[in-house]
């Protein structure tokens, strides 16, 4: 028998002492706990069971030391008398997960479906925690890069499908892991992407999924502490730690953030009905939203919603994400439907919810970058407001009325021109809305870039849902053929949009994410929600003959043009009106123009906006002009500081950059497409 001590309740969950490990779980309604330490991962009866009684409780957690035990050691826990809040369908023979542990093992075994059957025991397929190391990321050989957020360009990526085709050139281990993805690196950073936002790298069941599909995307988190094994190259529960750091030390050495998608919302355990794993066992009402009459209440579409106005969450939530800021060298958090975490008791919203504050107080995150979803799917949405002082937002509205616009719809004009300022109208403190606005037109949740213009409906049904997944609003335009064509002008139109859109994503003001593969024409064939599509579809493609090349060229151009004059495409507050308003030193104001100079046209029907942005009374330094009408258009131009030059124009498929034009006051732009002319000046400091 293993010589234990009383041990301390922090840290949570297992840790090297000097005598051994210290185990500490939360279970404020528990009587009796029993510790359970198997030989082998798969062991269906553990070597050693050590009991906790009341002794061992300080306040709401469970704490001992075990001496003799160290790293690689297999744990789990059984609950005993638990007053359960939901039915009675809580059975004490169940082996439960640390919720806390930061490695997980007896994925071979492990089944979700027993595991729903909560009456019965799971001793032949539950999953155990794995005793491991808590070393502090190597910050001082791989420091963080810190980008300042004007300087951030977003590209979402999963780490499973980035590198699984074959055409990746990754070796078979490598393919669909994290040392995959780490190969691919001077690609991102070729592009001139600075932060990676990685889609949930949490633990996650892959069989929460229609039957015969899997869950390709992870929103169904076991744990909220451990790498996905299922991205761990010849897996071992100890070497999934090790890999995300060196992902994470790869990404910093060359310059590029990591930020993940964490989903702090729900768990994969679901409602009543649910499999029970972990969170259920220590506590159902310390962890979930649950009603009077001992209902699981969902605003997530998963089941059931994190209790974030709940202290003993909230705790694990914060350790959570210190793990993967200091321990793992993450650099920023996107919290999936973050605005539900802002519900409180019967799930009312909180103007001064306690998860934010203290996330935002916490100096082991004061050097973090935060992102949220606006939006749950119990129809709170909170942009303007959203209750948090440094968490950006991810923009809906700039997505929908770009989209609206380049598709040709009325009453667009009037919405847009916010947008293209950084969107000062939408979020309340104006001048630093530009920090604020997550810019996007696609994203892993909907079409790609080439698909949004190619099909004006979803093609959900490979999904198992009857097509009934998927937004049904997307605001697409097949431009006249539904899907793939081989009619040349068809193309050329779709190509032109495609350029439309992501110059305007990726030249205006505010905070620009791509989408995975949208730079080389990646398709989904009208799938817009594969998060049970663990193949081609859900893939990163690489094949040459499937690649645009000159539109990835394109976007590799408009991101140093960028980074070259950021001080007119990413100023650190709005552009000003007037050029004694100039928020900037260089003493740079927009003025907004139509077909006429400085006549511009809100008009319900209008189709074109354009702009210049100015220094000070010397002229313009630039000017965009956007045409979404079904013709092409002249406008008159302002005058520049130095003689225009072209430098963009989408209706040239074959990318011409840096043209001189004969003509200085008038410029026609093409049938949905748009001009960037620059004053030769700043065009010449361009380093491409």
């Amino acid at each position: 028998m293993l010589k234990t001590n009383l041990g301390t309740a922090y840290p949570l969950g297992s840790t090297i002492t000097k005598r051994g490990v210290n185990f500490s779980v939360a279970a404020p309604n528990a009587v009796r706990i029993e510790l359970l330490l198997f030989e082998k991962e798969n062991d269906c009866q553990p070597i050693e069971i050590i009991y906790l009684n009341k002794e061992n409780k300080s306040g709401d957690y469970w704490h001992i030391e075990v001496e003799g035990v160290t790293i690689g050691s297999y744990y789990g826990y059984r609950v005993y008398e638990l007053e359960t809040v939901v039915g009675d369908n809580f059975n004490t023979e169940s082996i439960l997960l640390d919720p806390c542990a930061r490695s997980i093992a007896g994925w071979d075994a492990f089944q979700r479906n027993p595991a729903q059957s909560n009456l019965l025991p799971n001793p032949s397929n539950c999953l155990k925690g794995v005793v491991c190391e808590r070393a502090q990321f190597n910050f001082n050989d791989h420091p963080r890069p810190r980008h300042s957020w004007n300087n951030t360009i977003i590209y979402e990526l999963h780490v499973g499908g980035f590198t699984r085709d074959l055409a990746s050139g990754v070796t078979n281990e490598k393919r669909g892991t994290y040392l995959g993805l780490m190969e691919k690196i001077p690609y991102i950073k070729d592009l001139g992407i600075t932060a990676i936002e990685l889609l949930p790298v949490f633990s996650f069941d892959p069989s929460d999924s229609p039957f015969g599909l899997e869950n390709h995307w992870g929103y169904s988190p076991i744990n909220w502490f451990t790498p996905h094994q299922g991205f761990v190259s010849r897996a071992h529960p100890l070497t999934a730690r090790d890999q995300f750091r060196k992902l994470v030390e790869t990404c910093h050495d060359n310059h590029i953030e990591v930020f993940i998608d964490v989903v702090y919302n729900h768990t994969t355990e679901g409602n009543g009905d649910g499999p029970l794993l972990s969170w259920k066992g220590f506590g159902e009402s310390s962890y979930y939203h649950i009603n009077d009459k001992k209902e699981f209440l969902d605003v997530t579409g998963c089941g059931n919603t994190i209790a974030a106005n709940e202290p003993i969450a909230r705790q694990l939530i914060l350790e959570s994400l210190r793990c993967w800021a200091n321990e793992l060298g993450v650099d920023g958090f996107r919290f999936d439907l973050g605005i539900s975490l802002s519900r409180g008791k019967d799930l009312a919203p909180l103007d001064f919810p306690p998860i934010f504050e203290e996330i935002e107080s916490d100096p082991f995150l004061s050097e973090i970058k935060l992102i949220s979803e606006p939006w749950d799917c119990g129809g709170l949405y909170r942009l303007a407001d959203f209750p948090a002082q440094k968490i950006s937002t991810w923009n809906g509205h700039f997505r929908d009325d770009l989209r609206k616009f380049w598709k040709g719809d009325k009453d667009t004009t009037w919405p847009l021109k916010d947008r293209l300022m950084g969107s000062p109208k939408i979020y309340k403190d104006n001048e630093n809305s530009v920090k604020k606005s997550i810019n996007f037109i696609t994203s892993h949740d909907g079409f790609t870039l080439i698909d949004l213009v190619s099909f004006n409906k979803k093609y959900n049904l490979s999904n198992g849902e009857n097509n009934r997944d998927g937004e049904n609003h997307n605001n697409s335009w097949n431009h006249g053929i539904e899907g793939p064509t081989t009619k040349k002008y068809l193309n050329n139109i779709r190509s032109r949009q495609q350029r439309n859109l992501l110059t305007n994503l990726i030249l205006t003001p505010g905070i620009p994410m791509m989408l995975m593969g949208d730079e080389v024409g990646r398709s989904q064939g009208g799938n817009n929600n594969t998060w049970c599509q663990n193949n081609s579809l859900g893939w990163m493609i690489w094949d040459q003959d499937s690649c645009d090349y000159q539109l990835r060229d394109f976007v590799k151009k408009l991101i140093n043009i960028r980074k070259d004059l950021l001080a007119i495409f990413s100023p650190e507050k709005t552009h000003g009106l007037e050029p004694n308003r100039s928020k900037s030193a260089e003493g740079f104001w927009l003025q907004w123009h139509g077909v006429k100079v400085n006549a511009p046209d809100w008009s319900s029907w209008s189709h074109t906006i354009c702009y210049s942005i100015n220094q000070e009374d010397k002229g313009s330094a630039i000017w965009f002009g956007l045409n979404g009408y079904e013709k092409s258009m002249k406008f008159e131009l302002p005058k520049p500081i130095s003689s225009w030059v072209k430098v963009i124009d989408t209706s040239f498929l074959e990318n011409h950059f840096n043209e001189k034009i004969s003509n200085q006051h008038e410029v026609e732009i093409e049938s949905r497409s748009l001009v960037l002319l620059m004053s030769k000046d700043f065009q010449e400091s361009l380093t491409t």
